[in-house]
């Protein structure tokens, strides 16, 4: 079974009947799409190992899939042990967002305040969880991940929030404002016209954040011929994208700060940063970030891919287990 077969058939929707966004606009009639791996464990009706999975921004459910190389027996997130649940946040496609509601630049804004309440929500009417073992985000979804911990304290035994930060400032809020003027750029982003323009603009929307993915030195050792074909091809990605869908997660994780209020965190804090990240280098974001919560650990890898190292979390297998024995079901 190829990849995107797997995906499809482990791919689940659930509607909600209503979702109040923190401005007080709400919607009715609203999807979640996710997906379940692993084995429940219960006391009577309620799952009590259940372990969340966040993706990161214009990503879904199947961001998952970073995880699985260490689902085996005795591995971190062995699947006897734990339930896992990954949902595609509020504003992903397979949601609620922009696109798949047809609002397009009439969808509410949102906050990552909204993303974790929205994702709350789901885990209480489709499963009445009402607490987990744990939160696991990258990026955006470490985002989500401290969020959560900061506005409910006793929901989850811990969170790992990896290549994130505690607040998008700098070169990382920059490059989101320089994403934003170029998609408002265009006349037909007010529009709400989807026509050769749009989809030329979103495509230079997407280019400005290439350099932020691998390391910079991985971007330097790569023939320029090779360099420049993976950059076309990174730019030929994002017909799959929507205009709104970028704009709205964009100034989502623009706005995002939650510096003043990370001495709430109660959960035991696991940090996973990348020393070649240049998204959010560790001298910047992890370690200022490690210094300010009480009850946390930090592992800062050593990868070629960046920002995207999260791929090769079997590299920390040793310090994700030591982390882990303490939450064992």
């Amino acid at each position: 079974m190829c990849e995107d077969e797997f995906f499809e058939e482990k791919r689940q929707s659930f509607v909600m009947d209503s979702f109040e966004f923190s401005n007080g606009e709400v919607l009715e009639n609203v999807n979640v799409e996710y997906m379940t791996f692993g084995t429940p464990k219960y006391d009577g009706d309620v799952i009590t190992n259940a372990i969340v999975y966040c993706h990161g921004s214009l990503g879904n459910f199947t961001s998952a899939k970073k995880i699985f190389p260490l689902m085996y027996e005795n591995a971190p997130f062995d699947e006897n042990k734990y339930f896992f649940i990954s949902i595609s946040s509020l504003g992903s496609p397979g949601s609620c967002s922009p696109s798949s509601t047809n609002l397009k630049n009439k969808f509410p804004p949102y906050s990552i305040e909204d993303v974790v309440n929205f994702q709350k929500q789901f885990l209480a009417e489709r499963f009445a969880i009402e607490h987990v073992i744990g939160i696991i985000g990258n990026s955006m979804g470490g985002f989500v991940a401290l969020t959560s911990a900061i506005l409910y304290p006793d929901f989850a035994d811990f969170i790992m929030p990896g290549v994130s930060t505690y607040k998008v400032a700098g070169h990382d809020y920059i490059l989101s404002k320089f994403v934003n003027e170029i998609i408002t750029s265009d006349e037909n982003y007010e529009k709400g016209i989807a026509d050769d323009s749009i989809k030329r603009t979103l495509r230079l929307a997407s280019l400005a954040e290439f350099n932020f993915g691998l390391s910079k030195e991985t971007l330097r050792e790569t023939p320029k011929d090779e360099l420049a074909l993976n950059f076309e091809e990174f730019g030929e990605e994002s017909q799959f994208l929507d205009i709104y869908d970028v704009k709205y997660c964009n100034e989502a994780c623009m706005n995002y700060d939650v510096e003043k209020d990370l001495d709430k965190i109660t959960s035991k804090v696991f940090i996973i940063a990348c020393y070649q990240d240049p998204h959010f280098p560790p001298e910047l974001d992890a370690i200022p970030m490690s210094e300010m919560i009480e009850d946390s650990e930090l592992v800062i890898m050593d990868s070629g891919l960046g920002h995207l190292c999260f791929n090769e979390l079997e590299n920390i297998t040793d310090e994700l287990n030591a982390f882990m024995k303490n939450f064992e079901a």
